[in-house]
């Protein structure tokens, strides 16, 4: 009897060894971000904004679904996400559940577009309300929070815009940021919001990725409807407004501030790599990265250099991404359109993932000169 409690003794200082490099290896990443915080966090990460071909004010990619029961299994929830462009990163969200998120965009316009969004979802409880609010229509009657997103925008189709709604909602979204917040945005910012607003009450559910801009960009785009009510390789819509679950993901984030939209170049020398320090002094992993096609962008050469970019190219981005915290799981989420690399099968954009640390090393060893590269390793 004694020889057996004697065995036991190193089994159970082995697991006390184990469950302290575990507490250890926790993660501090805040539960809640206070307003000064958040706003101190979005002006030291970001770079200086620059100019981009599109106003972009929504995705163009109809693919953006079809991974998600595949980025389930490969990734794990609780960690860090970040992003690119605009709505479609509430749809990664609710599906990899982060507890925190970093916008990261070029445009000074997509951070307050972003923080548009925040205030809609905070006014919003519900994805109706939110919908409402988003494209200042009147809500329509019948709708609950079993409504598929197929339903919630049907009902939506034949509200016209209301613009003592839009007037509100303007003021509103101002007074919650500015005044509510104490967000410090420029006199630019605040025209800004009014502009995000304004095409939204303007082009209601139509809204595309370009609407109302002067950029030639090819024909066909989706729409936010569309968007919204599209489904995965399952046939399953999945997303962020498709559920009351989903959209309630994203409210409570956007209700603690760990949504931080972010101005910066991806191949520029500050945001990523600031990002990256915000995680490792936390103690956490990047366990997503969606880029969108912004390394087609990135991999433009304009005197034979890889390195050569006009905003910091390929190389410079890859070097970014090595200074984030990263495990085996961590997982890049791409655009591949065809407007800038290799058409895809069939000449229909979608969305592939690939390993980030498996990227990074075959950047390392030459394996990736060109966008064609990027797209053969990844799946």
């Amino acid at each position: 009897m004694l020889g057996i409690r004697l065995n036991v003794l190193p089994l159970l200082l082995a697991a006390l060894v184990w469950a302290s490099a575990y507490l250890r290896a926790a993660d501090t990443l805040p539960e809640r971000i206070s307003d000064s915080a958040f706003w101190t966090l979005v002006e030291d990460i970001s770079e200086p904004g620059g100019t981009f071909e599109s106003d972009n004010w929504i995705s163009n990619e109809t693919g953006v679904q079809t991974v998600i029961p595949r980025l389930k299994q490969l990734t794990r929830p609780e960690g860090v996400y970040l992003g690119v462009g605009p709505e479609q990163n509430f749809t990664f969200i609710a599906t990899m559940r982060p507890k925190i998120a970093f916008i990261i965009d070029i445009r000074r316009q997509n951070t307050v577009e972003h923080l548009t969004y925040k205030a809609l979802f905070e006014m919003s409880a519900t994805r109706a309300d939110f919908v409402s609010r988003l494209f200042s229509r009147g809500r329509p009657a019948g709708l609950t929070e079993r409504s598929s997103a197929a339903e919630l925008f049907r009902a939506y189709s034949s509200a016209p815009p209301d613009d003592e709604a839009f007037r509100n909602n303007l003021q509103a979204v101002k007074q919650l940021l500015l005044g509510t917040h104490k967000f410090a945005l420029t006199a630019e910012d605040a025209q800004n919001i009014e502009r995000v607003l304004t095409v939204f009450r303007t082009f209601g559910l139509a809204v595309n990725y370009n609407s109302g801009g002067s950029s030639q960009v090819a024909a066909g785009l989706p729409s936010y409807a569309e968007l919204m009510t599209a489904t995965d390789s399952d046939g399953r819509e999945n997303s962020y407004l498709a559920t009351e679950e989903n959209y309630r993901i994203v409210r409570d984030l956007q209700r603690r501030n760990l949504i931080v939209p972010v101005t910066g170049d991806f191949g520029g020398p500050k945001a990523i790599r600031a990002v990256g320090k915000y995680v490792k002094d936390h103690n956490a992993t990047v366990t997503a990265f969606y880029v969108s096609n912004v390394e087609t962008y990135l991999f433009r050469v304009s005197s034979g250099r890889l390195d050569a970019s006009t905003n910091g190219g390929a190389k410079n981005f890859y070097d970014n991404v090595a200074a984030l915290p990263l495990d085996s799981s961590s997982t890049f989420i791409r655009s591949w359109n065809g407007v800038f690399g290799p058409m895809p099968p069939g000449g229909m954009p979608y969305t592939v993932l690939s390993s980030m640390p498996e990227m990074l090393t075959a950047m390392k060893d030459g394996r990736i000169e060109t966008f064609r590269d990027v797209i053969s390793i990844s799946k």
